[in-house]
């Protein structure tokens, strides 16, 4: 793998994983789009790189809130030793809670039928139909809920929801959001839950593939490009859905999906 191609694919994962449209299509689309799939050097090389571009936007995720998840932390511990009764030691155990499930079955989905859904027809698809979804619920459920707020059943079916994220193209954030906001979660809170949630499943994705990663300069310079995009792009979300809301990540969703089946029957 090149560095332009890491860089490349850095940028893409950053913009992607963080905003509601699908880093995982978009990361099998552009070595699609520009045939760097031809090489079996880049095929065998991007199997590990995919992840760890993951970890680039995971240590964003961190860095961003990472005094959110230090009062989490503490919160969740003082809960069980101490029996204090916060905020933060409820939300902690909520997200607990909502990554072993949803966790666990996107896992085995991945496992057994994972690769046979990475071609671009079922990607185009998926990012039409979500779009459409996603569109749909933002606009019509009334926001309701702040982060603060949340209850168990809300935390708990969007941590479920993550399960279809393993079909490229449906997008982890894109589902937990889209849920939060048929549950009546306001769009910043449920994006902020959002990018909390995706943490432990995310880490625990990377702890496990980390040994078959390759550590060279286009290793480095995809994982700190990922991670530099992924800081500005979750401060920009944040601000945005103070007053914007889902549909421009919408409509870029159908327009990528028509065109992405409009290039998969030309070359057919």
């Amino acid at each position: 793998m090149s560095i332009l191609q890491a860089v490349i694919l850095g940028v893409v994962q950053g913009l992607t994983e963080l905003l509601p449209i699908s880093s995982s299509a978009h990361l099998y689309l552009i070595p699609w789009i520009f045939e760097w799939t031809n090489s079996a050097e880049f095929n065998q090389a991007f199997e590990a790189f995919d992840v760890a571009l993951h970890a680039g936007t995971l240590l964003a995720i961190v860095l961003f809130f990472f005094k959110d998840w230090i009062k989490l932390i503490v919160g969740g511990f003082n809960r069980v030793v101490k029996k204090e009764k916060t905020f933060e030691g409820k939300m902690f155990w909520y997200i607990v809670l909502a990554t072993i499930p949803g966790g666990a079955i996107g896992f085995v989905l991945d496992k057994f039928v994972g690769d046979a859904l990475t071609t671009p027809i079922i990607i185009g698809i998926a990012l039409i139909v979500m779009g459409i979804v996603l569109y749909i619920v933002d606009k019509k459920v009334k926001s309701e809920t702040e982060f603060e707020n949340m209850t168990l059943k809300q935390t708990f079916l969007i941590g479920l929801s993550q399960a279809l994220a393993f079909i490229p193209g449906v997008s982890r954030s894109g589902v937990t959001m889209t849920m939060g906001r048929a549950l009546g979660v306001k769009r910043e809170s449920v994006a902020k839950y959002s990018f909390l949630l995706s943490t432990p499943i995310v880490a625990a994705a990377t702890l496990y593939k980390c040994k078959d990663f390759v550590i060279s300069l286009p290793f480095f310079i995809g994982v700190f490009t990922s991670f530099i995009v992924g800081v500005f792009v979750i401060k920009f979300l944040m601000e945005y859905l103070k007053k914007g809301s889902f549909k421009g990540f919408a409509i870029y969703r159908v327009i990528v999906g028509i065109v992405v089946i409009a290039l998969w029957i030309i070359r057919l």
